[in-house]
């Protein structure tokens, strides 16, 4: 399909090309269907507040999502550090400003061939008191199929999930992307691993439990550490178990 063809092209070039100090393996993009029920069962289940595609573009047909993951030396850095690295801080910068232009051109393109697109900005588009957001980028790639949910509460691709989504909603409709028939988490899988408990710095990250404040708060202690380069609300502890780089086999 050619509009496939054209979206997959842009994607890759784009994150290929970067210009910037982070590098990258190859980005995952994959299609939901705008009136797939997931979208529907998330403002039931999460709240009134979670945006459906068609709240943010009427005409939505299609939501197309995309993972940029880190390269592995970016993921060794944060492993060989107690405190996160100025490499991790730089790439949750530079890739959000990536995955922003990437969906600014998308939109440009796709607009030429009369085709309508909406998105929402990469990060820092939550309530900053309940830490909810309307329009998640990672709740809409799972939707999409790129993977499953971890004991972290990241989305685990067949390439990890060290790294940043995007997504970008569309008029025109692109057959649905199948969805993963397995959990790509080691402890969903196997009842194995949970180093993403064990590497919290702050223990807010628990076998059933996450507590959003005091991981947030953490977050902004990192981000007074890196002021030179923007608002460094990271961490990323929890992405560096054996999904930083793939999902369970």
């Amino acid at each position: 399909m050619e509009m496939i063809h054209k979206i997959e092209n842009l994607v890759n070039e784009m994150v290929a090309q970067a210009n910037t100090h982070t590098r990258y393996r190859q980005p995952l993009i994959a299609y939901a269907s705008a009136y797939d029920h997931l979208f529907t069962q998330m403002k039931n289940i999460i709240g009134p507040h979670v945006a459906h595609p068609r709240e943010i573009l009427p005409e939505a047909k299609t939501v197309v999502a995309f993972f940029v993951p880190f390269s592995e030396e970016t993921v060794k850095a944060n492993r060989s550090e107690e405190k996160v690295p100025i490499e991790w801080a730089r790439a949750y910068i530079e890739t959000n400003a990536l995955i922003g232009e990437i969906c600014a051109r998308l939109k440009g393109e796709l607009e030429k061939e009369g085709i309508q697109a909406g998105f929402q900005k990469a990060t820092h588009n939550f309530n900053e008191v309940d830490l909810t957001t309307a329009w998640s980028h990672r709740s809409a790639a799972y939707v999409a199929g790129l993977g499953t949910f971890g004991v972290n509460r990241l989305l685990i691709t067949p390439s990890g999930c060290a790294g940043r989504f995007g997504s970008i909603i569309i008029s025109a409709e692109i057959p649905p992307s199948p969805k993963p028939t397995k959990e790509f988490c080691l402890y969903y899988q196997k009842g194995t691993c949970l180093s993403c408990v064990k590497n919290c710095p702050t223990k807010a990250l628990q076998l059933h439990s996450w507590d959003k404040q005091k991981c947030y708060s953490h977050l902004l202690k990192v981000a007074e550490d890196y002021t030179e380069l923007g608002l460094c609300d990271v961490c990323g502890k929890c992405n560096l178990g054996p999904c930083a780089l793939a999902g369970c086999p």
